[in-house]
């Protein structure tokens, strides 16, 4: 039986969620077609679909905040209008949108509408700000597959149907590290600390950030020459970028660059100083300390202050529900603040292990076998819509 199975992914981390679910659902339904917006890691997949297209690039929509998104509001419309016109041209039996509520949420409402299935995967935070969206949900969503065991209450208070399958992310990464044999991979010295450099995935804080963490890790390398530094980045020109900008700021600090192998990085290093996201969540995986920083659009900070009502922006503090590790928000990104606080984490005296008992605590809740978890519950959903 073949399934045609639509899909929109909104950045990188979308990007690698989908892959496992995608080849979770095929080994499920081994004739599957997939199109819609797909990242690199899912085009990849070619080889092993019967089809894969993308009808735009993914970077379209890696946009981020409150105000930013208002300036390409006429391109987004414009592609999910085109997305709507092939997707009614060639029905998918079930759409699947990978995080970016804010347009996948409007197109799979539409879709919902002309009865094909949509599941939605990474519950927006509906937990966390605008939780009048709940409403919009349930027009727009068969199926929530949440990350996170906390983000099913507010669906199951709505009687919407959502299921917790955990994050495929604690399924791949190991739940203990092999540091001194990951510095070696990647040509470090085992005896020297190294310290992992993630400004983000987009170009917006990447260009923000940049500065401030390569200022910052100037600091600890003046304070101590011994220091390694590796900057896993996204893409070539996200290298460029860096390359250029390090020349300018700190062209005597060894910092190595290099494109993709986040995981090789943060296996490898000892302390990471990482842009808030999901990547806070794959240090947190790797058992290592971090240092979280974040900057947006000054009237993106301004609104987002009046509406957000978490008290931490790191996932592994809101998963433990206190500050497991520093966050530097806003104007507190300074790189004498982010160069003390990862001197800190170095120290002899900081305790290492209190940090990893309760990582490792919160990677084994999230171990649920995700990908397979998830694939299963959308058949389900297919059978069910099929004999209603």
């Amino acid at each position: 039986m073949t399934l045609k199975v639509g899909i929109v992914v909104g950045e990188t981390s979308g990007d690698k969620l989908g892959v496992g679910l995608i080849r979770a659902l095929h080994r499920l339904y081994p004739d599957l077609e997939l199109y819609g917006i797909l990242g690199p890691r899912l085009l990849e997949l070619e080889l092993e679909l019967s089809k894969t297209e993308s009808f735009y690039p993914m970077e379209r929509l890696s946009v981020m905040g409150l105000v930013e998104p208002l300036i390409r509001i006429p391109e987004l419309f414009k592609i999910r209008r085109g997305l709507l016109k092939r997707f009614k041209a060639n029905p998918p039996d079930v759409f699947i949108g990978i995080d970016a509520p804010d347009f996948n949420l409007g197109l799979e409402r539409r879709l919902k509408e002309r009865g094909i299935p949509t599941v939605h995967y990474v519950s927006p935070t509906v937990w966390a700000w605008r939780q009048g969206r709940i409403h919009t949900i349930r027009k727009s969503v068969d199926l929530m597959l949440t990350l996170f065991p906390f983000e099913t209450k507010i669906y199951d208070t709505h009687k919407m149907s959502a299921c917790f399958v955990g994050h495929p992310f604690a399924d791949e990464i190991p739940i203990e590290i092999d540091t001194n044999s990951a510095k070696q991979a990647l040509g470090f010295d085992p005896a020297r600390p190294l310290v992992a450099v993630l400004p983000g995935s987009r170009d917006g804080e990447l260009k923000r950030l940049s500065e401030p963490y390569l200022l910052a890790i100037k600091r600890c390398y003046q304070k101590r020459s011994y220091l390694q530094f590796v900057a896993p980045l996204v893409s070539e020109k996200h290298k460029e970028y860096l390359q250029e900008l390090k020349k300018i700021i700190a062209p005597e600090v060894p910092l190595k660059l290099i494109v993709g192998n986040t995981r090789g990085a943060l296996s490898a290093c000892d302390v990471a100083l990482v842009t808030s996201g999901t990547a806070t969540l794959e240090v947190m995986l790797h058992k290592k300390p971090m240092v979280v920083a974040y900057s947006m659009h000054p009237l993106t900070y301004y609104i987002a202050k009046k509406l957000v009502k978490i008290p931490y922006i790191a996932q592994p503090n809101l998963l433990a529900e206190e500050l497991l590790v520093p966050e530097y928000i806003q104007e507190k990104v300074k790189p004498y603040f982010l160069a003390e606080s990862i001197l800190q984490q170095l120290n002899a005296s900081y305790d290492r292990d209190k940090l990893i008992k309760k990582f490792t605590d919160i990677h084994l809740s999230l171990r649920q076998n995700a990908s397979e978890t998830a694939a299963n519950v959308i058949r389900e959903l297919l059978v069910s819509k099929r004999t209603s």
